[in-house]
């Protein structure tokens, strides 16, 4: 009776999991709880901001286990694009691809001697989990696994990855071979930058051609996400890679993008679920799904300031017309935040330059003028500063404007220079004037006196010769 009713729960909540991964009305607005999230590690990091969206144990070193040929394919790509190895070369397979492998380690064994282009090694390592093929890789760039895999060291810690350690390009277990899932994150994001790389790790099944020791052979990849047959499909899933060992468990690796938000998740040391029926639930790629799945569903960019929408406004003096200008934001800020986030609960720090300095703004504003910056901040956090330029212009007044242009003109050096020199001359030509004045009314005041007295002379009978000129005058009597 126990039995019975285990069972029955067993069948019941694999149904309800299957029932949810493949229903297309969960992704539109489901809610996930991931206190229930099976798995060591988990991570999902939006790609251009790298921004956290949820962490479990991201720093915890873990067995990196086939998750290495993330770092292979990565040096493969950036040897092809700096123009070191071509994806068209043919490579011969060495003996030595094989020393450190046995014959449990690859699932599509390629024969010494066997010739194979760069590109379909890649597939094979990637794609068909061909250990030989990533050794081969390895030789073919570095000339020796030993050196690659020092490369491969070099690559982690230029990328910033603090908790990585390689041993062998192919990811089979080794205690001194481990990463985190922020290194995950680092390296995936550099490989997907690659043209090459992003195509590879894009399919979930290739067929290489055939060679000269070979049929074409079929590769049936380890990603579900891609498998649009399949239960675990994730249609916004475009690129990633899972692992299984006894050691590290279950992993997954993957790149999913919808509208404009690109995701990338890490999900390490899931377990395998076994139904009655010899099912099984993979609970890497079913975490990986329900991950991307709340990441898209609750997250979205989100405008918390636009270039449209004035934020504060500055006095103006002598503008026509207006006495003050609307200041806007140079450029929006666009917020990855959970949908549920009210943009309210951003601060505003604004400041006007001008006030600051206990200036005045004074007309002509041109529309675009930097006259302050924006802080927004939130809970504490700072997120970003942004200049506040002029919404419209404002002309000065016209009759301010004369004003002002003879205020400027007075404020220059050479303008004082020449009104000194002006006052001095002005001071000058009065003091002339009026030297010239005095002397004139004196001399007309003796002319007077000297009419006055002729006049006196000639009532009292005196003959005057000339009588215009004081000096020359001739006096005589009547007889």
């Amino acid at each position: 009776m126990v039995y019975v009713k285990k069972f029955t729960i067993i069948i019941i909540t694999s149904i309800l999991i299957s029932a949810m991964l493949l229903s297309p009305h969960t992704w539109a607005g489901a809610s996930v709880d991931f206190t229930d999230l099976e798995a060591r590690i988990a991570l999902l990091i939006e790609v251009d901001t790298g921004q956290v969206l949820y962490e479990y144990n991201g720093n915890r070193r873990h067995p990196a286990d086939a998750l290495t040929v993330v770092m292979t394919m990565l040096l493969a790509a950036s040897a092809i694009e700096s123009g070191q190895a071509s994806v068209d070369e043919l490579i011969e397979m060495t003996e030595s691809a094989w020393s450190d492998l046995g014959p449990s380690d690859s699932t599509r064994s390629i024969l010494p001697g066997e010739e194979m282009t760069l590109r379909d090694l890649m597939y094979s390592g990637f794609v068909g989990g061909m250990r030989e093929a990533c050794n081969l890789i390895a030789e073919h760039i570095s000339g020796s696994t030993e050196a690659f895999v020092e490369l491969m060291n070099e690559r982690a810690v230029e990328l910033g990855c603090e908790g990585t350690s390689f041993i062998n390009a192919h990811g089979r277990y080794n205690t001194l071979q481990y990463t985190t899932a922020q290194d995950l994150f680092l390296i995936y994001r550099e490989a997907m930058s690659y043209p090459v790389f992003a195509e590879i790790s894009g399919v979930f099944s290739h067929t290489i051609e055939g060679t000269n020791r070979s049929e074409p052979r079929r590769l049936n990849g380890s990603n579900s996400l891609l498998n649009s047959n399949g239960k675990y499909y994730f249609r916004h899933c475009t690129s990633g890679v899972a692992s299984a060992t006894y050691e590290g468990g279950h992993s997954f690796i993957g790149f999913a993008e919808a509208d404009d938000l690109s995701l990338i998740v890490v999900v390490l040391g899931s377990d395998v679920i076994m139904f009655e029926d010899d099912s099984a639930l993979m609970r890497n790629l079913s975490e990986s799904g329900r991950l991307f799945e709340w990441g898209f569903t609750n997250f979205s960019w989100r405008e918390v300031l636009s270039t449209s929408n004035p934020v504060a406004r500055a006095p103006v003096k002598h503008g026509a017309g207006a006495d003050f200008v609307n200041l806007r934001p140079e450029s929006s800020i666009r917020q990855l935040l959970r949908n549920d986030v009210p943009l309210e609960e951003f601060d505003k720090d604004i400041i006007i330059y001008s006030v600051e300095r206990g200036l005045d703004i004074v007309a002509p504003v041109s529309a675009g003028q930097v006259l302050g910056e924006i802080t927004l901040t939130r809970n504490g956090e700072k997120y970003d500063t942004i200049l506040l330029v002029a919404n419209t212009s404002i002309e000065l007044h016209r009759i301010e404007f004369i004003r002002m242009q003879i205020a400027d003109a007075l404020a220059s050096s050479v303008a004082r220079a020449i009104i000194s020199v002006l006052f001095m001359v002005i001071m000058a030509y009065s003091a002339l004037v009026i030297r010239y004045n005095y002397i004139r009314r004196k001399r007309l005041k003796k002319i007077a006196e000297a009419k006055k007295k002729l006049t006196q002379e000639r009532q009292d009978g005196v003959q005057i010769t000339d009588f215009n000129d004081q000096d020359t005058r001739v006096r005589g009597r009547r007889y």
